[in-house]
C-alpha cells in the first residue's frame, strides 16, 4: 500500500494545508494508526518520539526474506511456503512460546537492512536498492509485552507492545532464527501509538472525501499531552510566553494549575486563562519557566 509519506501528501491535498507531518513511519505492508500533526501541532512532534506502540502481527515461520517480511525476496525456505503449508518441521507450540517469551525486555536489536535508518546520511533501503546493502548496528529497544494470540502451524499471530524504534520485522527475523526455522513478518497492524488508538482513527478515504469538512474530527491542540502537568498564566505571562520569554512564579496563577507548585523537572504545558495551550515550557534551576516550544 501507500507509504507514510504518501498518506501525508494525500491529506495535504485534501485539507489544502502544507504543514502536515506524521509521528512515526509505517511500512507500506502495515495498516492501522498513523497519527498526523497539522499546522502548529507539528511543533509538538518531538514530544511523541518516545511513545509506546502496540501491534497485531502475524509471523510466518519457516521462511526468511531479504526484507524480513513477505514483500521481500525469499532467502530461506521456498517461495511456495508463503502461500502453502510448509512441509518443513516446525517447532512445537510450547517451544515457540518459551523462546518468544525470552524476547520480552530491553536488548540490542539489529534493524532490517532494508529500512529507513540512515547510514552516512543515506537511507539504508536506498543503499540496498543500489546493491550496496549494509549491516546496521544494533540499537537498544524494549519489548514490553508479547502475547501469543494464535500459535499453530507456520503462522504465529501475536500482540506486540514495544518502544519507539522497535522493528516487528526484526522480531520476526530474530524469533525465526532463535527457533532454528527462520521467520518473516506476514501482516502488521498498528493498534496504538502512544495515546492514539485504532478506534479513534479515521479512514484515509474519509479524509480525502471530506476535505476540510473533517475539521470536527481533528483533536484540538489544546487537548494534546494531557499527561503533561499544566500551569495557567496571567495575561502578562501569556504575552511573555508568546514571545518565548522567561516566566516568573508571580506570572503563574495560584491554585489554577495541575499542581500548586511548578514541577521541579520535565515539561510543563503553559496555558492562558481560557485553557488555550500557549507553549511547552521547562523549569529552570533559577525557578523561572522557559517556554521552549511556542505555539502562538
Amino acid at each position: 500500500g501507500p507509504t507514510s509519506h504518501d498518506i501525508v501528501v494525500s491529506v495535504r491535498r485534501a485539507l489544502h494545508l502544507r504543514k502536515i507531518g506524521h509521528l512515526g513511519t509505517l511500512d507500506p505492508l502495515a495498516t492501522g494508526v498513523l497519527p498526523l500533526v497539522i499546522g502548529r501541532a507539528t511543533r509538538l512532534a518531538s514530544l511523541f518520539a518516545g511513545a509506546t506502540k502496540q501491534y497485531d502481527a502475524v509471523i510466518r515461520l519457516g521462511v526468511t526474506t531479504d526484507t524480513a517480511d513477505i514483500t521481500g525476496t525469499v532467502t530461506g525456505g521456498s517461495a511456495e511456503e508463503l502461500t502453502t503449508h510448509s512441509e518443513a518441521p516446525l517447532p512445537t507450540p510450547a517451544t515457540v512460546e518459551a523462546i518468544a517469551s525470552s524476547f520480552v525486555g530491553t536488548y540490542l536489536q539489529r534493524p532490517p537492512e532494508i529500512s529507513a535508518k540512515k547510514v552516512g546520511g543515506i537511507r539504508a533501503y536506498k543503499l540496498a536498492r543500489a546493491q550496496r546493502p549494509v549491516r546496521l548496528k544494533p540499537v537498544p529497544v524494549t519489548l514490553e509485552a508479547l502475547t501469543l494470540l494464535s500459535n499453530k502451524g507456520p503462522q504465529l499471530r501475536c500482540r506486540v507492545t514495544c518502544s519507539s524504534g522497535f522493528y516487528v520485522r526484526a522480531l520476526a527475523r530474530d524469533l525465526g532464527e532463535a527457533l532454528g526455522c527462520g521467520g518473516c513478518l506476514e501482516t502488521l497492524r498498528r493498534e496504538r501509538h502512544g495515546p492514539f488508538e485504532l478506534a479513534d482513527a479515521l479512514p484515509l478515504s474519509r479524509i480525502v472525501e471530506g476535505g476540510v469538512g473533517i475539521a470536527s474530527d481533528v483533536i484540538p491542540i489544546d487537548a494534546l499531552l494531557p499527561e503533561v502537568p499544566g500551569v495557567v498564566v496571567n495575561d502578562q505571562g501569556a504575552k511573555r510566553a508568546a514571545h518565548g520569554n522567561l516566566l516568573d512564579r508571580n506570572e503563574v496563577l495560584p491554585h489554577n494549575s495541575d499542581a500548586e507548585v511548578l514541577p521541579t523537572k520535565g515539561n510543563v504545558r503553559i496555558l492562558n486563562r481560557r485553557g488555550n495551550l500557549l507553549a511547552i515550557g521547562e523549569r529552570l534551576s533559577s525557578g523561572a519557566l522557559h517556554p521552549k516550544i511556542v505555539l502562538v
